[in-house]
């Protein structure tokens, strides 16, 4: 015989009316915008790597003793606080020919130099002397195609050079952890190095722990989506209930419904993000703007995150029936507040204890993600407790009628007014943690000075004889003094022998003159403030950006989680609503209500993340040697601001919403 779950489902899915639609609509909604940002997410993640891995090449690899072919040695240089990556090229004599590097046709010769497209723009558009004079001259540059660079606007240049050239001599090896990641000389036999660029090694860390983070927004978002209309389906199933349909059969056709709501939401999402492809290529990450095809993940996660938002959604949807599978008639008499147990606060308290436990030392990232996964699985359990607690607290002292209702709801339904906030709750740890950790480097900055490095001080007084000359014949004001290796914190060379040029001007000024004393570096560019600040600056930057990024989307999902929520209340209980207002209730007082169910939860619960963050954020400080500063102050109370009135605006949208529902309160009671 065959199954009447699927035209049954289909009937009252067409029957369920206009309400029902909207409903469904808001739901397929939720999950195009929970797919969109979970693609968009581990593109990021995927993007990351693949970039990390086009940037190898530049960073030499030993060939072992004897068997070299050519020498390549790495340098960086900085223009516009921009850092040019130099890679110099020698084929040594009667070797055999060493392999095109990556993005090139053959392996350079001598005199030939290849520039990245977004060099050549820059070295089109500034002067010479600030730019193009520390590079040779060619007769015209070549091109470094997509495959040896991380990201369009990279500033890569290759510089074929002699075997005696001094770019590729002995000096220009690294000097320790002065020139770790920018800096490096060695013999090779090709580019199949295994180390990345500093400027992206990191890359992918950072941005898989933003994914982590978003993660819990995405998902309450897309289990908000599978409870939409929960309050119509369950009176709708439990009337079928108790005609005489199985639980199974009432599983099955909320399981149908879900999951082809689900699947177009989703899919659609998916679309989106294939469609949108071009122009998030264009929001800059790191080294800047990405190749479109960096941001592609493939058929096969598109397919996992397409089946993994409709199974959420779908096992969001069932999970509220159990009631109607269990008692049919106490689900239509809607008689069974939802109570939570006190087991909640219990494990909550264990899962935080285990935490702080664990916390301290060093971990890896897969031990971070693991405990920052409990604490908001913690925080998840303990939620509904908090809300149904704050319920009876909150109506046993209310003196107004809008507070009396709210507080009935928060303790009728704990659950469901913890799902409306817990998004920006969650988000409240990520604003607090973020905007606290302010990180900042342990060495004196001197933003005016270029410096070259000399073998040692008596070498350093003939090299200023001739630092001076070259900066008067530039026209770059500066004075010009020697450092000794007992200088450690006075100058950017932290304790290298060499030739310090402070200059005044400003930032052209700055390029002009490391251009100017290029020729003295033999081998090695100068350096300047940047070069120095360059390894904790990178990885600061990136955390900047991810967080930024990660409180953006956050606080965005969050607001879409609890409008949607909003609307779906509203719907669900205008038999409610019709009762109240045939009692004589009044409008603007059940729409206080619903505000104020949001409020009360929303002070306690996001108050209590927000000052966890703070304090998580804080011990980073400490453990860093770092302060708070007013700019991470500011940064807080701006989120928090921000975010409450986002989530305050997105329940004052369905405000017309309610007008309609009890527009004929008869009607709607009945």
């Amino acid at each position: 015989m065959r199954s009447p779950v699927l035209p049954l489902t289909w009937h009252l899915a067409r029957s369920a009316g206009r309400r029902g639609l909207q409903s469904q609509l808001l739901a397929a909604g939720a999950a195009a915008v929970g797919a969109f940002v979970l693609l968009v997410m581990i593109a990021a993640c995927l993007g990351s790597g693949a970039r990390a891995d086009r940037t190898a090449w530049r960073v030499p690899d030993a060939a072992p003793a004897g068997s070299a072919t050519a020498v390549q040695a790495m340098t960086t240089t900085y223009v516009r606080h921009r850092p040019v990556t130099v890679v110099s090229l020698a084929q040594l004599p009667d070797r055999r020919p060493t392999p095109a590097p990556p993005g090139l046709s053959a392996f350079p010769r001598k005199g030939e130099v290849y520039v990245s497209p977004a060099l050549a723009g820059l070295i089109r558009e500034l002067p010479a002397r600030q730019l193009a004079d520390r590079l040779p001259k060619p007769g015209r540059y070549g091109t470094i195609g997509a495959a040896g660079l991380a990201s369009p606007d990279e500033l890569v240049a290759v510089v074929g050079r002699a075997p005696g050239d001094p770019a590729v001599s002995k000096s220009a090896e690294s000097n320790g952890w002065y020139d770790e990641g920018q800096t490096a000389r060695a013999g090779i036999t090709g580019f199949a190095g295994s180390k990345p660029s500093m400027f992206t090694v990191g890359d992918q860390q950072t941005a898989l722990l933003g994914a982590v983070l978003l993660v819990v927004p995405v998902v309450v978002l897309a289990a908000a989506a599978g409870r939409l209309g929960a309050a119509r389906r369950e009176q709708r199933l439990a009337a079928l209930r108790l005609a005489g349909a199985t639980p199974r059969q009432i599983l099955a056709m909320t399981a149908a419904e879900a999951a082809a709501v689900g699947a177009a939401g989703a899919l659609s999402g998916a679309l989106a993000y294939a469609v949108l492809l071009p122009a998030l290529a264009e929001i800059p990450y790191g080294v800047g703007a990405w190749y479109t095809g960096q941001l592609w993940v493939g058929l096969p996660w598109l397919a996992a995150v397409v089946l993994g938002v409709t199974v959420l959604l779908t096992v969001s949807a069932v999970t509220m029936l159990r009631q109607v599978a269990m008692s049919p008639l106490g689900v239509a008499q809607q008689a069974n507040p939802r109570r939570t147990r006190m087991v909640r606060l219990v494990l909550f308290a264990a899962a935080l204890v285990y935490i702080m436990a664990s916390a301290g030392g060093t971990m890896t990232n897969r031990q971070m993600i693991a405990l920052l996964a409990l604490f908001y699985g913690a925080f998840w359990l303990f939620g509904p407790w908090v809300v149904d607690r704050l319920g009876r607290v909150v109506g046993r002292f209310a003196r107004r009628p809008a507070t009396l209702l709210a507080a009935r709801r928060l303790s009728d339904d704990p659950r469901g007014a913890w799902r409306t906030v817990s998004g920006l709750v969650l988000a409240g740890f990520v604003a607090g943690f973020f905007s606290v950790s302010q990180l900042g480097g342990g060495f004196p900055e001197h933003p005016d000075q270029v410096a070259v490095i000399t073998e040692n001080t008596a070498a350093a007084r003939h090299t200023a004889t001739e630092a001076r000359a070259l900066l008067d014949r530039a026209d770059v004001e500066a004075t010009v003094s020697t450092v000794s290796d007992d200088d450690f914190l006075d100058s950017v060379l932290l304790g290298n022998p060499g030739v310090v040029a402070r200059v005044s001007g400003g930032t052209e000024r700055i390029d002009a003159a490391a251009t100017a004393l290029t020729p003295l570096g033999k081998g090695r560019f100068p350096v300047s403030q940047d070069y120095v600040s360059a390894p904790d600056a990178t990885v600061l930057d990136r955390i900047a950006t991810v967080s930024t990024a990660t409180l953006i989307l956050s606080f965005l999902v969050a607001t879409a989680s609890a409008g949607l929520t909003a609307a779906a209340n509203v719907l669900d209980r205008r038999r409610v609503y019709g009762l109240l207002r045939l009692s004589g209730a009044p409008l603007k007082v059940l729409d206080r209500a619903r505000v104020r169910e949001t409020v009360l939860p929303l002070l306690v619960l996001a108050g209590g993340t927000t000052a966890m963050g703070v304090f998580g954020g804080y011990q980073v400080n400490e453990a860093a040697g770092s302060t708070m500063n007013g700019a991470g102050a500011l940064l807080l109370a701006v989120c928090v601001s921000v975010g409450a009135l986002a989530i305050l605006a997105a329940i004052g949208g369905s405000r017309p919403l309610l007008r309609r529902v009890t527009a004929d309160p008869a009607q709607t009671a009945d």
